[in-house]
């Protein structure tokens, strides 16, 4: 069994809140194992990147917001994760994989570190990378197109999966960032690029996760609330961390928004009003679980955890 990620500091402390990180954690290895093609099945090589980078690491946050959701719908707070809460696991992580792939590349960030260990295209050549990234992007829609659900709703899950990483979504707040290097930009300019390069993806891992689940419209409203504030707190909290950890503790460069003079929360508001942004907008994202009691404890958990992360 997987043991709880370092993106989770002091959980071993915190007895169930540990169990169920660790529990999911192992299922989610497991149903990845078994969904990405064998690393023995030709091409190889491609096989083998996919592999590396989607296995074995990171702090699994969006399989575990999307765990988290589907228990809104109650039945699962007991119980083991349904097929359906697999598939939104695997689709969005497979998604964030695909765009760590890309980012790294020389072309975009040129990062050599991920994970803790070297990037893609250092580890086996830029062309695998690039092709390692665009078959992770349709392997995240082939486990929700072939999902034992419902038509109607594996058809919601892919739309809603596809806009988060859209042009209005993750790939169009990379491209916006990207045009944004060496610039100063305005809070509202900052945080629209926020919302769609890293929050609109989390956002989806928390709306599919309770949609997935059959969860009631009340509920799913709250989530959407939830997910919206802290996909934006979990981005700023990374803007804080590239400026106060280390390349050991982080597990990627450290550093590097500065050196590439890119636009941040710090950089445009300051170390202790971008920690104070984070902190408001994690009190939204628990005010917007309040009224759903026990159904809510794992998001409640993560929201804390996610924002007092320190890698």
């Amino acid at each position: 069994m997987n043991a709880v990620p370092a993106a989770f500091p002091g959980a071993a402390g915190m007895g169930a809140f540990a169990d169920w990180v660790n529990s999911r954690l192992a299922l989610f290895e497991s149903a990845a194992d078994e969904a990405l093609p064998p690393s023995d099945r030709v091409p190889v090589r491609l096989h083998q990147a996919m592999r590396y980078a989607a296995l074995g690491g990171g702090k699994r946050v969006r399989p575990l917001l999307a765990y988290a959701a589907a228990e809104l719908a109650g039945p699962e707070a007991t119980g083991t994760p349904t097929a359906g809460a697999h598939r939104v696991a695997l689709a969005v992580e497979f998604v964030h994989v695909y765009s760590l792939i890309h980012d790294d590349l020389p072309c975009m960030d040129d990062d050599v570190l991920r994970r803790g260990k070297p990037t893609v295209h250092v580890a086996f050549d830029e062309a695998t990378a690039m092709l390692a990234g665009d078959a992770l992007q349709a392997e995240a829609f082939r486990v929700l197109a072939d999902a034992p659900l419902s038509a109607e709703l594996r058809a919601r899950l892919i739309s809603m999966l596809a806009h988060a990483a859209s042009t209005g979504g993750m790939c169009g707040g990379q491209a916006i960032d990207l045009a944004a290097v060496g610039r100063q930009l305005a809070i509202d300019e900052l945080e629209q690029m926020h919302r769609m390069k890293t929050g609109a993806l989390l956002a989806a891992a928390v709306n599919m996760g309770a949609a997935a689940a059959g969860t009631d419209a009340a509920a799913a409203a709250a989530a959407d609330a939830y997910g919206r504030a802290l996909g934006l707190a979990f981005q700023i909290v990374d803007d804080v961390l590239d400026v106060e950890g280390t390349a050991e503790s982080l597990g990627k460069t450290a550093g590097k928004d500065a050196r590439g003079h890119k636009p941040t929360y710090v950089s445009v508001l300051g170390l202790a009003a971008a920690k104070a942004r984070a902190a408001q907008l994690h009190r939204e994202a628990v005010a917007a679980l309040a009224g759903l009691g026990n159904r809510a404890r794992r998001l409640r958990e993560l929201a804390d955890f996610i924002v007092g992360r320190s890698s």
